[in-house]
């Protein structure tokens, strides 16, 4: 027997792997592309938690294109690292901060989860909401 994967796997959603979260902490530095007129641009660092590292860079290329004008046609990226945690065995508390759109409107919340990890937290939140 073959075994199909669940259906928001199917579907392109995130993927819960064995013993390890959906969510990962990304950091992606980029920069517009060098051009005669500017051969050494200003680098751009984001932190941001992705399913995977082909969606981290898109979000990368989202956001920079709302704050800057540059966009994935005229950019680089320069790297796009995971970041891990040292250690993972103490119990902590992380408070979040998250902005959403709902049906009302916009809403800015915060809200503390308790997690030996930050992507343990940031997982908590995400499957709250």
């Amino acid at each position: 027997l073959a075994h199909s994967p669940p259906p928001s796997a199917a579907m392109g959603g995130p993927r819960k792997t064995a013993g390890g979260f959906k969510y990962h902490q990304y950091q992606i530095v980029g920069r517009h592309t060098p051009t005669e007129a500017e051969p050494s641009p200003k680098l751009y660092r984001m932190k941001m938690w992705s399913t995977d590292a082909v969606r981290a860079r898109s979000k990368f290329w989202y956001f920079m294109s709302m704050l800057t004008k540059v966009k994935k046609a005229n950019g680089q990226i320069i790297a796009c690292n995971e970041i891990f945690e040292e250690d993972a065995s103490t119990v902590q508390n992380y408070g979040i901060w998250v902005r959403f759109t709902s049906r009302s409107g916009e809403h800015n919340m915060y809200k503390e989860y308790r997690d030996t990890t930050l992507n343990g937290a940031v997982e908590q939140m995400y499957d709250e909401m």
